[in-house]
């Protein structure tokens, strides 16, 4: 099951998003701002952060900046929902940008869309650095004492 962070400072959308999301098998986490959204995601390190761009305390635009340069949080995948069109040279900081007011398929789409391409690469690359199991591998003999 995918672990979900919402970042939301609108009581009714995040109480929405997190009724479809979980609806969906999701675990979701909720927080009101970039700075308890930080927080939280760094004590759960969630899978995906969907969050919006204008809110108390610390933004979306901050929120994403510190994600980035966490080294545990850098390759979560960033959906930012705003009712304003996305900043021109930040592409970098998200993964999708949603236009408010958002349907409820487009966010599920969205969610999971990230989500596939999160959890594969992360089985590829566990499945690539791990060896496989053999009953073939070599035994170290010792016959001296």
């Amino acid at each position: 099951m995918a672990t979900i962070l919402l970042v939301e400072d609108e009581p009714d959308l995040l109480f929405v998003f997190r009724i479809v999301l979980e609806e969906r098998g999701y675990r979701v986490h909720a927080a009101r701002n970039g700075k308890e959204g930080l927080d939280i995601a760094s004590r759960y390190l969630p899978d995906l952060i969907v969050t919006d761009w204008n809110m108390p305390e610390m933004d979306g635009e901050e929120l994403c900046e510190r994600l980035r340069l966490s080294p545990a949080l850098a390759s979560v995948p960033i959906a930012v929902v705003s009712a304003r069109y996305p900043p021109l040279g930040q592409k970098s900081l998200w993964n999708a940008f949603l236009l408010k007011p958002v349907d409820v398929e487009t966010l599920q789409l969205t969610v999971a869309r990230l989500l596939v391409g999160r959890l594969s690469r992360t089985s590829v690359r566990q499945a690539l650095s791990d060896p496989a199991p053999s009953r073939w591998q070599p035994i170290s003999w010792r016959c001296w004492p």
